[in-house]
């Protein structure tokens, strides 16, 4: 006798909100593991955070950046299906777009985080181009 593992389908609202979950794990991991490179912790103490001085508006882009993918893990479960599409597709591409902008990091922790993020960002846009579509 086989024993057959069952394998339900998993709708694609789970699927975008699951990897939103663990794109915005890693944005927070490779932030918090920043604080442990030599010299951070210093720049912080003295208004610099990657050689841009500390002020209202760059944390408030900082925010905005994380409030995006924060955002997609509910929105991905509660969009109708055409703004829900095109929603995860849009802040997807901008999500990467940001992501590529810092990949610069010599840490090879923040290169390796930053690459898995693209490849989670590519199935966010991928899983909601190819959106299956609905019978009759």
């Amino acid at each position: 006798m086989t024993n057959h593992l069952e394998d339900v389908k998993i709708n694609v609202k789970v699927k975008l909100s699951a990897l939103w979950v663990s794109v915005t794990f890693l944005f927070i991991y490779a932030d918090y593991f920043g604080l442990y490179t030599p010299g951070f912790i210093d720049d912080l103490i003295h208004g610099k955070v990657a050689g841009f001085s500390i002020s209202q508006a760059l944390l408030l882009g900082f925010m905005l950046l994380m409030t995006l993918p924060s955002l997609m893990i509910f929105l991905s479960l509660i969009l109708k299906p055409k703004p829900n599409r095109l929603t995860n597709i849009i802040v997807g591409l901008i999500q990467a777009v940001f992501v590529l902008g810092g990949i610069m990091d010599p840490n090879l922790y923040f290169v390796f985080a930053s690459s898995v993020e693209i490849v989670l960002l590519a199935l966010i846009v991928y899983f909601a181009w190819k959106w299956p579509s609905q019978e009759g």
